[in-house]
């Protein structure tokens, strides 16, 4: 019998294909390459031949003089991106939620999801202009006014490279994360908000007690699954926004890994792998955790 209805919807089984060939070619397939951790890598003698050397670039890393500034960096980074990015998809589909206006809602939709198809080199390189202390717009209109000042360089502050990163994704992304929320948001029955107006209701009190704990189980999902993802946080615009003046709060753990395996006058790629793979050890514990504690308290979780 399900052969056969295999079979009778062929067509649909089909477009399985390419999403499962591409799960198995970038992401069950390089789980071969993991065992580089573990051994000495050696090109010529490729992955099987190269020697066993158990825990020995593990214990590298966390004997390191950098290992505690980069796991500083890394988990400061990561969780002001969470707390702070978090919310405001929320706030901003509970605002879209209630605007009457058909058209005005389209077009701050329009603008808040645009930004998101900005590719990331494009993203940094507007990031760079408009903070650059001489061409950037802020000291455009300064001069425009005759003030004479000299800007702070805010790419080279250490102190800023945190924010700069966080609230640039929150312009870019949050217009585009709050679809999902909006989607939660129009299956809410409209008969709660009938009877909530006819008591009297305004809209703040609608808004807390029945649209969040409407969407609350959707949230609570997206947070088990942004809490997995941590510690990827982007290594392309990290790298991209790092300079010689920044490298004390910008080097993450990805970036590092690029410059121990790739970047380096001699590549060391079990060193490198082996603390990629601790990050995603790392990251696994954690989503393991939150979603335990999420189903503990009664809440949605993934399994």
């Amino acid at each position: 019998m399900s052969i056969k209805r295999v079979l009778r919807g062929w067509q649909l089984y089909t477009l399985l294909l390419l999403p499962l060939a591409y799960l198995i070619v970038f992401r069950y397939f390089p789980l071969y390459g993991a065992q580089i951790a573990f051994k000495n890598y050696n090109l010529i003698k490729g992955i099987s031949g190269s020697e066993w050397v158990g825990l020995k670039y593990f214990n590298q890393f966390f004997h390191s003089y950098e290992f505690w500034r980069i796991m500083g960096n890394t988990l400061g980074l990561s969780l002001y991106h969470l707390i702070v990015s978090f919310p405001f998809p929320i706030i901003l589909a509970l605002s879209l939620n209630y605007v009457v206006n058909t058209r005005f809602k389209n077009l701050v939709q329009m603008v808040t999801y645009a930004p998101h198809f900005i590719s990331v080199v494009v993203m940094v390189g507007i990031i760079m202009q408009f903070l650059s202390p001489k061409t950037g717009p802020i000291g455009a209109l300064l001069g425009l006014l005759g003030v004479d000042a000299q800007l702070p360089n805010l790419m080279g502050e250490p102190s800023a490279f945190k924010s700069i990163y966080v609230w640039s994704d929150i312009w870019q992304h949050t217009g585009f994360s709050c679809i999902i929320y909006l989607a939660a948001l129009s299956a809410i029955d409209p008969a709660l908000h009938e009877a909530a107006v006819m008591d009297g209701a305004s809209k703040l009190k609608r808004m807390w007690h029945i649209d969040l704990p409407g969407i609350l189980p959707m949230a609570m999902i997206l947070l088990i699954l942004e809490t997995g993802r941590m510690f990827d946080l982007g290594f392309e615009k990290v790298l991209l926004m790092q300079n010689p003046l920044n490298m004390r709060t910008s080097e993450i753990i990805d970036t590092y890994v690029y410059n121990m395996g790739l970047k380096s006058m001699i590549p060391n790629f079990s060193y490198a792998s082996a603390i990629g793979l601790f990050k995603n050890v790392l990251a696994f514990i954690l989503i393991m955790t939150v979603n335990r504690i999420s189903r503990k308290a009664g809440q949605s979780s993934l399994w």
